[in-house]
């Protein structure tokens, strides 16, 4: 009789258990969160010239826009595209090959006249942008977009960001580069913005070719 008691309040106690579990709301499965998306260029303009927030500048007019944690994009910048102007054609380097931060790894030729830019990050060039051989004018109309130079994957990407310009230094040096500009060429001082509005494309279209190595030196570094 005990035996039987003891059976029948053990079955009691699991219908009891198992009539809770069956009323028992589920709980949603928690969604992971989404990945951070890739940061996108952020328009400022600065004495007439564009020069995005999220880049970082090399002070001879190339950008760096870091797209992962070693993988980094590269161009040349809004002021150093104006100067250009009308390209011919670029010279890029090769997949694979190694650079150096602040020097040469690419060229632009204009009207006979070639200026060599300096790279802003250290690394292997992992792509180049082919387009720019069909259209070697994309860097002039569209710096920062479909006219990118480089991919470059850099182990040391964070000391290398740590030589270049950002934020209100940047600011700074593009207020500095145009008043030189326009103190070094009284000519373009109605082409070079001074009022809050943009400066002319093709700035030093007319530009004799020694003066065109002036501009080489002191803006480009090259």
């Amino acid at each position: 009789m005990t035996v039987l008691l003891l059976l029948a309040t053990f079955a009691i106690f699991i219908t009891i258990d198992y009539v809770r579990k069956g009323t028992r709301v589920p709980q949603p499965v928690k969604a992971r969160p989404e990945p951070a998306p890739i940061s996108r260029l952020m328009p400022s303009y600065v004495a007439g010239f564009d020069l995005p927030g999220n880049c970082r500048y090399h002070p001879g007019h190339t950008w760096a826009l870091q797209e992962s944690p070693v993988l980094v994009r590269v161009g040349l910048d809004d002021f150093a595209a104006r100067l250009a102007g009308k390209i011919d054609s670029i010279v890029l380097p090769k997949r694979g090959q190694w650079i150096r931060q602040g020097q040469p790894f690419a060229t632009i030729y204009r009207d006979g006249n070639k200026t060599e830019l300096v790279s802003p990050i250290e690394g292997e060039v992992t792509n180049v942008n082919d387009a720019l051989a069909a259209n070697s004018s994309l860097p002039c109309h569209d710096p920062y977009g479909k006219g990118w130079l480089m991919s470059v994957m850099s182990p040391d990407a964070i000391t290398n960001f740590r030589n270049l310009l950002g934020g209100d230094i940047a600011r700074r040096w593009m207020e500095e580069a145009a008043s030189r500009l326009r103190a070094r060429m009284p000519e373009l001082a109605g082409a070079v913005a001074q009022d809050g509005g943009l400066a002319v494309h093709d700035l030093t279209a007319e530009l004799p070719r020694q003066k065109w190595s002036e501009i080489n030196r002191e803006f480009f570094l090259s």
